[in-house]
């Protein structure tokens, strides 16, 4: 794509100097006349500016500075689409596809900003059209665009005024600058071209107009219209982001390129070794599989570390640690079948800082993957200390074969409840069930032991359409049996070819010790097929 795009900037330039050169001086009709085809085309500097046209105007607002110094160091055309072309497959959010997703949609966003944000200049260079082309379209605006009465929040000090045309983004997230942000944009010339605010007051049309456009503040005689553009008396800012040095903070962030997401976690995922520098991570890793459909199976993917492997630091006034997370899945034949990166972020009061260290982090990410062998390498890394840890596990994804009797992973829970509408699109959701998994297998006595697992294919009674599936619970000191306990069905959570058992298991009354759980399945109209996944977990003091 980059070569069609140097050739379509090629052509057009050749054909601006085409043009040039018709409305010249006019010809000797002395000379003889040249045949341009007997001479040869130089494309050197047209080459050349089309390179410095790729640094410059398409891709200013997301190449790092190391980029563009390594990139203004290279010496010959093959280098600079090589490391053009690597570029584009650093920000790839799937490199297994054809199209590099985020370029296409980079090179659209440029689109949109020069037909929606010029203003006498190309929207591209416009404020709006930066942060659209760098950030990506915001979760809400709100729009001014013919200014006028505007009464303000109390964060911006109150009472009425007369504002310029003006648009507030909304971003819930953005990577490196915050949550919750807020962007606002005001034209206070009237001529379409929208700059950042860097504070509420650019807005206000009657702000050098004397006694009009007051703040509540103003109107009381507790401030003056002085003291609001010396950025004094801001007594009245509600809202951490509404403070002046807030939004210079932001407004700095924004004009950094987007982080490219754990580049160095990646290089590192794949290692000979499963220590990392003198002060590794360690964390557990943990894979489960339920099937989705014939040829396609949900694979979780779980890490958790102990809040203790962790540095905690001050953020906002709490103790807050934070862990980067980064897995690539790779299948036998060496092709990368997904990848995985997010962050983990755990704060308590100083309070309950020392009783925080002692619970754990954990994240899961779900990726469907066909039958088959993979291998999965993981890279932790606590933020602060920068202390990493790496984990390579390989694992088979089953195949679900139809008619036989068959179940997903048996998972031993920290939390098991059914899901409300704050989970949906949130993490350890299967089904209709949130299902956080014990890494560790260890249980405090008292606390609940969640038990969750799926079986597929099970046999329905056609009589009383209830499931033809004997399922008895069996826990197991040692080689001693300590509970029985038979499923009844009263509680079944699905039908058809999906059967969900979901179930809490007391330990009040049970003494401390290492136990196992087994799940005897018989299936009584499909050749009394059996099954009999198992589980073990330790119960503390």
């Amino acid at each position: 794509m980059f070569k069609n795009k140097l050739f379509r900037n090629l052509v057009l330039t050749t054909s601006i100097l085409a043009s040039s050169a018709v409305v010249g001086f006019a010809q000797d009709p002395n000379k003889p006349s040249e045949d341009p085809m007997t001479k040869a085309r130089k494309v050197g500097k047209e080459k050349e500016k089309i390179y410095q046209d790729w640094v410059n105007k398409d891709v200013p607002y997301i190449i790092t500075g190391d980029e563009k110094k390594a990139f203004k160091a290279l010496k010959t055309d093959e280098e600079r689409e090589a490391f053009i072309e690597n570029f584009w497959r650093r920000r790839d959010p799937n490199p297994d596809t054809e199209e590099n997703e985020y370029r296409e949609e980079y090179y659209e966003r440029i689109a949109y900003a020069n037909e929606h944000y010029a203003s006498g200049i190309p929207g591209w260079k416009t404020d709006r059209g930066r942060i659209y082309i760098a950030f990506g379209k915001p979760d809400g605006i709100e729009s001014h665009p013919s200014g006028g009465s505007y009464d303000r929040p109390s964060y911006e000090g109150g009472g009425s005024t007369s504002t310029y045309p003006f648009e507030t983004w909304f971003y819930r997230h953005l990577e490196g600058v915050g949550s919750g942000i807020e962007i606002e944009f005001v034209d206070p010339t009237g001529t379409g071209e929208y700059r950042i605010a860097r504070s509420p007051n650019e807005k206000d049309a009657l702000a050098m107009v004397p006694g009009a456009g007051l703040t509540t503040a103003e109107q009381l005689g507790i401030s003056n219209k002085g003291d609001r553009m010396l950025g004094a008396g801001g007594q009245y800012y509600g809202r951490e982001q509404d403070n002046p040095f807030r939004r210079l903070e932001i407004i700095t962030a924004l004009q950094r390129p987007p982080q490219v997401k754990f580049s160095d976690l990646q290089q590192l995922a794949g290692g000979d070794s499963g220590v990392i520098e003198n002060n590794p991570l360690d964390f557990d890793l943990r894979v489960d599989f339920f099937r989705q459909s014939d040829e396609r199976v949900i694979t979780a993917f779980t890490v958790q570390a102990n809040n203790k492997e962790l540095v905690f630091e001050q953020v906002g006034g709490l103790p807050t640690a934070k862990m980067n997370i980064f897995g690539r899945v790779m299948a036998v034949s060496g092709k990368r079948s997904g990848i995985f990166e997010d962050s983990v972020t755990t704060n308590a009061t100083t309070e309950e800082l020392a009783e925080a260290r002692d619970r754990k982090s954990i994240y899961q990410k779900p990726i469907a993957l066909t039958p088959g062998t993979y291998k999965v390498d993981v890279v932790v890394r606590d933020v602060v200390s920068g202390n990493k840890g790496v984990r390579s596990l390989g694992f088979t994804v089953p195949r679900y074969e139809e008619g036989k009797l068959s179940t997903s992973t048996l998972i031993l829970a920290t939390t098991l409840r059914s899901t409300t509408e704050r989970d949906i699109g949130g993490s350890f959701v299967i089904g209709n069930a949130k299902v956080i998994p014990n890494l560790s297998g260890v249980y405090k006595k008292g606390q609940d032991v969640g038990l969750y697992l799926q079986i597929y294919n099970a046999g329905i009674d056609q009589t009383t359409l209830r499931p033809a599936v004997d399922v008895e619970y069996v826990l197991l000191k040692g080689s001693k049996e300590v509970l029985r306990q038979k499923e009844n069905w009263e509680g079944l959570s699905d039908s058809g070819q999906r059967l969900t058992i979901a179930r809490l298991l007391p330990t009040t009354q049970i003494p401390a010790g290492e136990y196992e759980l087994k799940i005897k399945i018989r299936d009584r109209v499909n050749n009394n097929q059996t099954l009999e996944p198992s589980a073990k977990f330790t119960i503390t003091q």
